[in-house]
C-alpha cells in the first residue's frame, strides 16, 4: 500500500513499483533503442508529459485508448502513460485488416487510437469506419491528420497527473485481440489483478511463487531486450517484467537475427524472450556460436509450440539459460519450466523437453475430457482448464463468447494436452489443428508431427495440416521450409515418419518451400497456408512424396 497526499492509503500498483525504481539513481539508463537512450529521470518525465498530453485530449479514468504502435521506446511509455491516467489500455496488433482492425476499433469503445506514424493510413481508416469517431493521435508527425502527441507532450508538466482513482477489481484495465470472425474481433479483458500477479512473479522471492521464468533481475546491471511486439502479450509481459524490476529496457524495432545477435551483444542483454521462430532463426545464423553472448543468463522461449530438439540446441551453443513459458492471450501466464529446474530435469528425464512447464503461482490446470466438465487422469489427452489470477475477466463487449469459454472461473483454452504424474504439462496440438484422418478416424497431433519433422537434418520449419480427402475425410499434408530444397528427399521424409510415428502419421503429401508464412507475432500462418494450397499456388508435383 502507499499513502497519498490526504494521508489515506491506496493499492500500490505496477506503475508505482517502475515509478519508485525511476525516481532513484535517476541518470541510471532505462529505456534503449538505437541511438535513443533515456535515463530513469528522463523517462519518468516523459511518461508525466505524455500523461498529461492524453489527458488535455479529453481522456479520463475508464476511457479506452487503443495502441496502434511498433516497437520503439515512446511505446512502452505511452502504454504506461494511458493506466498512469486510469484509462484503457486497448492493443492494436498490426496483422488485423482494415475490417478487422475498424470492427476491433469499435467493438473496444476506444476514445482515442494512438498509431505509430508507419501505420497512419491504417489507422485513419479504421478510425473513419468507427461509429464512435475515436479521436487520431500520432506518435510524431505524420501525413494523415493526427495530432501529434509528442509535440502535445513537450509543452506538458512533468509532474505525475494527480485525482486518479484506483481501478475497480472487476475493471478492464488492459485489452488485447485474440483472433475471432471477419469483423466481430475477440479481445481478452484483464483487470489489475494479472499485474499484481506479474510483480509477484518477478519482484517477491521472499515466498514460493512457482516455477521461475525471470531469476531476481538485478537493477543495477540487468538487461532486458524486448524483441516480440510490444501490442502482443508476449512483448508487453517482457516489457513489465524488465520495468517493476528497475532493469533497463532494450526494444528491438524488427526482429532480424543478425541485427538481433548485434544488439544482444552490444548492449549486453542478460535476459530476453523470443518466439519459436525467432529462436530458430537466431541458431542458424553462422555467427551464433557458443560464447557469442557471454553476458546472457536468460532465454524465455513462449508464444508457440517449439522443437524439442531446438531446445536442445540452445542450451547447447548458450548453456543453461533456457526458460519456457506458456500462455496465450486469455490467461497471460499458465505454466513455466525455470532454467535451472529445465537443466536438472531434463537431463534425468528427456522427454521434459516436450514439456512446458508445471503451472505457475496461483494458477491451477485439469486436462478436460469432451464438453469441458469431467477432469482426465494423468497423461489421457484433453483440453487444458486453467483458473487463476491471469485469467481474463471475459471477451470485452461480447458475453456469448465470454460463456462459452469460461465456466465457474475456469477457461477453456482451446490447447490438447496432458499431465503427468508430477503436474508438467504437455501441449499436443490447438484443438482445430488436430487432423482427424485414417479408416477409424483417429486423431494426428500436428504439434508431435512438426515436432517430429524438426529433428530431420535440413528442415528448418515445418508445418502439417489436414487436407479434404475423399477416403478419409481428411490427409495429412506437411510443409517444410528449408535452404536447400534438393537435400530434402520427400519419399524419405514420409519414410521417417512412418517408421517414427506410424501409418497414421504419414503425410499424403510433402511440399517443400523456402520458408513458411508467418503471423506477426512469429507463429506460422496455418490460414495462409491452407488458402495457398486451396487457390492451387502451392500444387507443385515436383515435390510431392
Amino acid at each position: 500500500m502507499i499513502i497519498n497526499e490526504q494521508g489515506t492509503s491506496e493499492p500500490r500498483t505496477y506503475l508505482d513499483r517502475v515509478l519508485e525504481h525511476w525516481h532513484q539513481d535517476e541518470d541510471t539508463e532505462a529505456l534503449v533503442q538505437g541511438a535513443q537512450r533515456l535515463t530513469r529521470g528522463e523517462a519518468r518525465r516523459q511518461l508525466f508529459r505524455l500523461g498529461h498530453a492524453l489527458r488535455r485530449q479529453g481522456l479520463g479514468p475508464g476511457d479506452g485508448v487503443g495502441l496502434f504502435l511498433a516497437n520503439r521506446v515512446d511505446s512502452v511509455l505511452v502504454q504506461l502513460a494511458v493506466h498512469l491516467i486510469g484509462c484503457r489500455v486497448v492493443f492494436l496488433p498490426p496483422e488485423p485488416g482494415p475490417g478487422e482492425l475498424a470492427a476491433l476499433v469499435e467493438q473496444s469503445r476506444a476514445r482515442a487510437v494512438v498509431t505509430d506514424p508507419l501505420f497512419a493510413r491504417r489507422a485513419a481508416d479504421a478510425a473513419r469506419r468507427s461509429v464512435h469517431a475515436p479521436a487520431l493521435l500520432s506518435l510524431g508527425p505524420c501525413e494523415q491528420p493526427c495530432a501529434d502527441l509528442l509535440a502535445l507532450a513537450a509543452d506538458c508538466p512533468a509532474t505525475r497527473p494527480d485525482g486518479v482513482p484506483a481501478p475497480a477489481a472487476d475493471e478492464a484495465v488492459t485489452v488485447l485481440y485474440t483472433g475471432g470472425t471477419l469483423g466481430r474481433p475477440k479481445l481478452a479483458a484483464h483487470s489489475h489483478r494479472l499485474y499484481d500477479t506479474l510483480v509477484d512473479l518477478a519482484v517477491d522471492r521472499t515466498q514460493e511463487t512457482g516455477p521461475e521464468v525471470f531469476p531476481a533481475l538485478d537493477p543495477g546491471t540487468d538487461r532486458v531486450l524486448a524483441a516480440t511486439l510490444l501490442t502482443h502479450g508476449s512483448g508487453h509481459l517482457t516489457s513489465i517484467q524488465a520495468l517493476v524490476t528497475g532493469s533497463a529496457l532494450v526494444v528491438l524495432p524488427e526482429f532480424e537475427a543478425g541485427a538481433a545477435l548485434a544488439v544482444l551483444r552490444e548492449e549486453r542483454i542478460t535476459a530476453t524472450m523470443f518466439v519459436p521462430p525467432m529462436l530458430y532463426a537466431l541458431l542458424d545464423h553462422p555467427e551464433c556460436e557458443p560464447g557469442a553472448l557471454p553476458e546472457l543468463r536468460r532465454i524465455v522461449v513462449g508464444g508457440a509450440a517449439t522443437s524439442p530438439s531446438r531446445l536442445q540446441q540452445t542450451v547447447e551453443v548458450f548453456g543453461p539459460v533456457l526458460s519456457q513459458g506458456y500462455g496465450q492471450s486469455e490467461a497471460l501466464g499458465i505454466a513455466a519450466f525455470g532454467a535451472e529446474e529445465l537443466a536438472a530435469e531434463a537431463a534425468r528425464r528427456p522427454e521434459l523437453w516436450r514439456s512446458c512447464g508445471r503451472a505457475i503461482a496461483d494458477v491451477e490446470i485439469e486436462i478436460r475430457g469432451e464438453g469441458g466438465t469431467a477432469a482426465l487422469p494423468a497423461r489421457q489427452v484433453g483440453e487444458v482448464c486453467v483458473r487463476g489470477e491471469t485469467v481474463m475477466l471475459g471477451y470485452y463487449e461480447d458475453p456469448e463468447r465470454t460463456a462459452e469459454a469460461l465456466h465457474d472461473g475456469w477457461l477453456r483454452t482451446g490447447d490438447m494436452g496432458y499431465l503427468d504424474a508430477d503436474g508438467y504439462l504437455y501441449l499436443v496440438d490447438r484443438a482445430k489443428d488436430i487432423i482427424v484422418t485414417g479408416s477409424t478416424s483417429d486423431n494426428v497431433y500436428s504439434r508431435v508431427l512438426e515436432d517430429f519433422l524438426l529433428t530431420l537434418p535440413g528442415v528448418r520449419n515445418a508445418a502439417a495440416l489436414g487436407v479434404p480427402d475423399e477416403e478419409y475425410g481428411e490427409a495429412v499434408q506437411v510443409f517444410l521450409a528449408t535452404a536447400e530444397p534438393a537435400a530434402i528427399d520427400t519419399d524419405e521424409v514420409a519414410a521417417a515418419v512412418t517408421a517414427e510415428l506410424g501409418d497414421l502419421y504419414t503425410p499424403r503429401r510433402t511440399i517443400l518451400l523456402d520458408k513458411l508464412p508467418m503471423t506477426k507475432v512469429g507463429k506460422v500462418d496455418k490460414k495462409a497456408l491452407r488458402a495457398a494450397w486451396a487457390s492451387g499456388a502451392l500444387d507443385r508435383p515436383s515435390v510431392s512424396a
